[in-house]
Parts: C-alpha cells; structure tokens; sequence
C-alpha cells in the first residue's frame, strides 16, 4: 500500500471514530430522553445520603460482612452473566464491586439497571459480602440512576494518555487515571502538613491582598489590570513579602501566608504563571533559623506524606533529612569548575570573566550595565545550579541582586541569604531581613534606576512600606518556600502541570 494510500486509510478511520463517538452520544441521548418521559429523570435526583466509600469497605470488612451500606459512584465496567451482572463503581477512594440480579432488586427494576452505560453515576444500597472468588462486593439491593453521562470515557485500554488533553480535561483525567487521584490528594496532605508544622510552633496564618497598587516582593514581571470603581492600575501580587513585614512591624512576631502569586513569565515543567507559595516571617531570627526551618519543614512533609524523609524523583533517590548541605555561592562557583570571585576586585574585572566564560546568556541585562553580584549569579546558574541534586542551601548572596536582605558583618557586598535547591531546582529563597528604613530606601531607589535602564522584573518603591520599617521592625528572619516545586519532588511528578488541578492553558482552535 502507498504512503497515500496508508494516509488516506487513516483519515477514514479517524472520521469514522468522530461518527461512532457522536453516534454513541446520540444513543445516550435518546436513553435520557426515554427515560424522562417514564418519569425516570435521573438529572431530577438531588441527593443520596452516602454511609461508606469503597476503602472502608474493603479494609473494615471484617465489621462489615452482611451490614447494610449505601453507596454511590460511577460505573466503570458492567459485565453481564445473564441472571446477574458485576459493576464495578469508583468513588473518591477507588473502587468495589457490586453484584446485582433480578432477585434482590426485583426484575423490572434489574432490567432497567442493564439499560445503563459506562460513565453513568448511580447510588447503591445493599449488603456486604464475600464472592465465591474472594472479592469484597455490595449485594445490590436498591439502584438509583443518579446522573446519565452523555459523553463516553475514554476507550479502556488506550485510556486518556495525552498530556495535553489530560491538563485541559482534567476531570476526564482524575477518572480514569487513578494515580492522578493520589497525586492530588498527596497535594492536600503536603499542604496540611506545612501548616501543621507552623501552626504548632507557633505561627499564625494570615491573608494579604491579592490585588495591589505595587507589584514587589520579588524580581518578577507582574500582571497588570485595573479596577474600575477607583480608575485605578493594579498588579497581581508576585509575592507576599512586604505586607507578611508589616505584620511583625506590628507585632505578631512569627506569620506566614500560603497562597497563590502570580508571575507573568515564561511556561516550562517547572513555571506556571500561577503558583502556590508560603512565604513566613518570624520575628528575632536570621538566615541560620531559616535554614533550619525549611530542612524541618520538607522533612516533615517528606515523612508525614510518603512515611519516609528519602523520596525517589525520576529516578533519583533524594534524602530531605536535615541537617542540608551548606555552601557559599562563591564556594559553590569554584567547587564546580568556575573562577573564584573572591580574588575579583571590582565590577569591570567580572565583566572581564564574564565574556571569557560566557556568561553573556545568564545574564539578565546588557555586560555594561552589570555588577559583580550580578556576575557571579549568572557564574553560579551556569556552573553549579545543575549540580546541586541532593538537598543544598546556597548562601550569602551579593547585595546587589538581594534588595531586601540584611548585609553580612564585615562584608557590605554580600548579604545574609540563602536560597535552597534539590534536583538542579530552587526550592526556597529567604534572609535576614533588612529593618534600616534609611537603606532600604537607597536600595529601592538603585532599583528603580534598574527598572527605567529597562530592567521590568527589577522591584518598585512601596513607600508606606519603608514608613512601616521606619515605625520599627525587630530582627527578622523570613523565607519562601514553593509549595508546587515541593509537591513535585514528594509525588514524583515530571512536570508542575501533573501537580495543578487546572494549570493555565492556550484556548484550543
């Protein structure tokens, strides 16, 4: 058979497929149809009280054996035997079969059930018991159609494996992929976790603005729309950082905030222009309290969620334990083959090393108008970043890439923070927090000469801000953790879209 040929067979196929789907949903339609005209409307239904899911079942049957239960879910396969039929109903926690025939349901009413498809929803009640091969089932005693599908699942054995169409049709996605199920409900768990561990030391959870005049916090392009009633512009927030501030200036002394911040970047596997972070502020602690935190946190989540602090990611074994492998950023540049920066001078012998090492891409503005801080940044993504596989806090930044970090003792150019990093990836970014009102301000005005040198991600000025450090802001340590990058290392997820219910997507043509 020719190329052509082959081609033109395959769009045959494809069109027939597209005629047997719409036909099959035609079907589906008339059965609706037949069965509101009986009165048998199943969209009227509005409730059925639930006393078990499928787990309990299975794993009390023992307590369980000839109880009556009522349960409800959808049909995932019926296998007609004659005078009796096996269903097998999903529910949040899985699956359990059902075994029903004209004796214990009456035989109209088992006719009617055999009328019923893949996909339907129905509600069950009945009693436990054991089949002859061994498997836990609900002897149907009662059956209500309690929502026809008019779409047909995915065909069982190919199943919904496109990647793209699972992200865009999740709920397609969470019923037939029932490791998609787990991963979300490990989401939960992680999630609750991270507060569980704050909340019983102490920290209180709070919420700030989405919506602000100023978009700061972070180096990040923002999204920008208005409001109406006030003519005015606003940004979604790309952080919660200064208002988290304001609320150890006023002095609640250990908060944290988990929740949605917006970016508006690139998407990859690892970005989302929506994305779930904790960022916490604790009052009298610095970077080396931090530390510890997030090595704690990540364990406990590790070994509350997965019963273990060592998880495997793609293939790769990941130990969270703390305590976390500590490296200067400047150590970590040379230890993984690149210059040592502590024998650079000025900003005009890095931008010497930067064309002899070719930095040029990592940088994120034009050589001229870069500084040594932003040198050995670019130096350390190139050099080291990937490197970092195991669990490892990246300090002591340079201060002119970190515009709200306190300085260290002894050293201006360089700051007290740390940025934490598994698998190649940061994981968390925190410091000592800069409390001098007066620096603050030079800092964010050096930022906003950034931001008209054409610098979009450099931070703006939040004047009522710095009027809130100038009120008084005890020593402060404080961190962001992303919440995302974290589920992906505990469910072993490739990509941040397997780990958010409804990631942002193109609209299909």
């Amino acid at each position: 058979m020719s190329q052509e040929e082959t081609g033109a067979e395959d769009r045959i196929d494809e069109e027939s497929a597209r005629k047997a789907l719409s036909e099959q949903q035609m079907v589906r339609r008339e059965k609706l149809a037949k069965l509101q005209a009986e009165g048998r409307d199943p969209f009227a239904v509005v409730t059925w009280k639930q006393t078990h899911h499928s787990a309990e079942i299975k794993q009390g049957f023992e307590a369980l054996e000839n109880v009556d239960v009522s349960i409800a879910g959808r049909i995932m396969s019926f296998r007609d035997i004659g005078k009796a039929a096996f269903i097998d109903l999903q529910d949040r926690d899985g699956r359990v079969q059902v075994y029903l025939n004209s004796e214990g349901l009456g035989a109209e009413a088992y006719a009617h059930a055999k009328t019923w498809d893949m996909g339907d929803i129905v509600g069950v009640e009945g009693f436990v018991f054991k089949t002859r091969r061994g498997e836990i089932s609900v002897h149907a005693k009662r059956m209500v159609l309690l929502t026809k599908a008019l779409e047909p699942l995915p065909e069982k054995f190919h199943g919904l494996k496109d990647p793209e169409q699972r992200y865009r049709r999740r709920y397609l996605d969470l019923v037939m992929n029932p490791q998609v199920m787990e991963t979300f409900k490990k989401r939960t768990q992680i999630i609750r976790a991270v507060r569980e561990y704050l909340d019983e030391r102490g920290y209180i959870e709070v919420e700030t603005p989405v919506l602000s005049t100023i978009a700061s916090g972070a180096a990040a392009r923002p999204f920008v729309t208005k409001s109406n009633a006030l003519n005015l512009q606003l940004y979604l927030r790309i952080a919660t950082e200064l208002y988290l501030k304001r609320c150890i200036v006023g002095g609640m002394e250990r908060v944290y905030e988990m929740g949605k911040d917006f970016r508006n970047e690139g998407i990859d596997i690892r970005h989302n222009p929506e994305f779930t972070m904790i960022e916490l502020y604790q009052a009298y602690a610095d970077y080396n309290d931090m530390m510890e935190l997030c090595e704690n946190i990540c364990a406990y989540a590790a070994e509350k969620v997965t019963g273990s602090t060592k998880v495997s990611y793609q293939g790769t074994e990941i130990e969270f334990k703390a305590p976390w492998r500590r490296l200067t950023m400047t150590d970590a540049v040379r230890t993984y083959g690149g210059p040592d920066f502590s024998l650079v001078k000025d900003d005009e012998e890095a931008r010497e090393l930067a064309k002899k090492h070719g930095l040029e891409e990592e940088l994120k503005k034009k050589l001229k108008d870069c500084t040594k801080g932003d040198i050995l940044n670019a130096a350390f993504e190139k050099f080291a970043e990937k490197e970092l596989v195991q669990p490892t806090f990246i300090m002591d930044y340079p201060t002119d890439i970190s515009p709200l970090t306190k300085q260290k003792p002894g050293d201006p150019t360089m700051t007290e923070r740390f940025e934490a990093f598994v698998y190649g990836r940061e994981l968390g970014n925190a410091y000592s927090e800069l409390n001098d009102p007066i620096v603050q301000m030079d800092r964010f005005t050096q930022q906003s000469k950034e931001r008209e040198l054409g610098d979009d991600e450099a931070y703006m000025l939040d004047e009522d801000f710095v009027s809130s450090l100038e009120v008084g802001m005890p020593p402060t340590g404080g961190m962001g953790i992303g919440i995302d990058r974290l589920i992906m290392f505990l469910t072993d997820s490739y990509s941040i879209r397997d780990i958010i219910l409804f990631p942002t997507m193109k609209p299909q043509n």
